[in-house]
């Protein structure tokens, strides 16, 4: 076990084969090429965090967007995803970037822009998708209320 120390979560112990490589790092944060992809607990199935092995100050809130638009589809290139040593067989996992702020309402989420592991190779890559209709902006915290009302009572969905 190695042990990093960062800004938003201390001290933390991790394996070596739990780290995800990013080749070309994400855009901005270039010479970050070496992540944890991280929950807080064990069953934890919407919120993640990506957190920089390379600046302990840099981390970024992932979310599985799927949870909250199931029929969310990012069209990608394949070139794009070449970098990721990805087949047509392999299983590759999707997460986008989420800013939330103090007013949690203003949640927004980069549609545009997901982030795509191959977590059995350990690589990841932010892509760009062709998809004209996702902004990079996405105000998901009302579709968020939508579904959890929608859980919490089924027979509604139905009227």
């Amino acid at each position: 076990m190695q042990k990093f120390s960062t800004r938003y979560f201390g001290e933390i112990e991790f394996d070596e084969e739990r780290v995800i490589v990013f080749p070309q790092g994400l855009p901005g944060f270039y010479d970050n090429k070496r992540f944890l992809f991280m929950s807080e607990k064990e069953d934890e199935d919407m919120f993640f965090w990506l957190q920089s092995l390379d600046n302990g100050d840099v981390a970024f809130t992932l979310m599985d967007v799927y949870k909250v638009l199931p029929d969310y589809n990012p069209l990608v290139e394949k070139e794009e995803l070449e970098e990721l040593d990805a087949t047509p067989d392999t299983e590759l996992d999707i997460y986008n970037i989420v800013v939330i702020p103090d007013y949690v309402r203003h949640m927004r989420v980069n549609l545009k822009a997901p982030i795509v592991f191959n977590m059995e190779a350990g690589l990841g890559k932010q892509v760009i998708c062709a998809n004209n209709d996702y902004p990079v902006r996405y105000m998901i915290f009302e579709e968020m209320e939508r579904k959890k009302k929608k859980s919490e009572n089924p027979a509604q969905e139905e009227n």
